[in-house]
């Protein structure tokens, strides 16, 4: 079995982390296939708020996880935001989410996070199976107001 190992990603990374956004969006939206965009990689990848960790077979990056460190008000603690994750369809079901957000895990209690929270589309029946294994239900609901309905078609 081929060790993963999950690694910060940088700007060095980008053409790297461009077909895997790509891909993840045509996941998501069920439109044409995305284009690669290695400029919108760089972008993230050089965020002030944004961090990113890349999931590797050998020199092969197969998945990635977005996340931030936010203030929590009511404690005054920090918490984690996991905005994405996503894994390549071929390593799907090799346990490389699941050690993705483990790494999360270990990031926030080296950092004194209060929790480790992420919102899941309903939708994504493997996911949530899995993080119904590995995480409790929180008791917010999510809400949104569009407020550029172009940027998000």
């Amino acid at each position: 079995m081929t060790k993963t190992d999950i690694r910060v990603l940088g700007p060095e990374n980008a053409h790297q982390l461009a077909p895997l956004i790509a891909e993840n969006a045509q996941a998501l939206k069920r439109g044409a296939p995305r284009r690669p965009d290695q400029y919108y990689a760089e972008r993230i990848l050089g965020d002030k708020t944004a961090e990113v960790i890349g999931a590797y077979q050998d020199d092969k990056l197969i998945g990635f996880a977005v996340y931030f460190d936010l203030p929590e008000l009511i404690t005054g603690l920090r918490i984690g935001q996991m905005d994405d994750i996503y894994v390549h369809p071929d390593y799907r079901n090799m346990g490389i989410g699941r050690k993705m957000i483990e790494h999360l895990e270990v990031e926030g209690k080296n950092r004194g996070w209060l929790h480790l929270r992420w919102l899941v589309p309903g939708k994504n029946t493997p996911a949530v199976a899995l993080y119904e294994k590995i995480a409790e239900p929180d008791h917010r609901k999510s809400y949104l107001i569009p407020i550029d309905r172009i940027a998000g078609d």
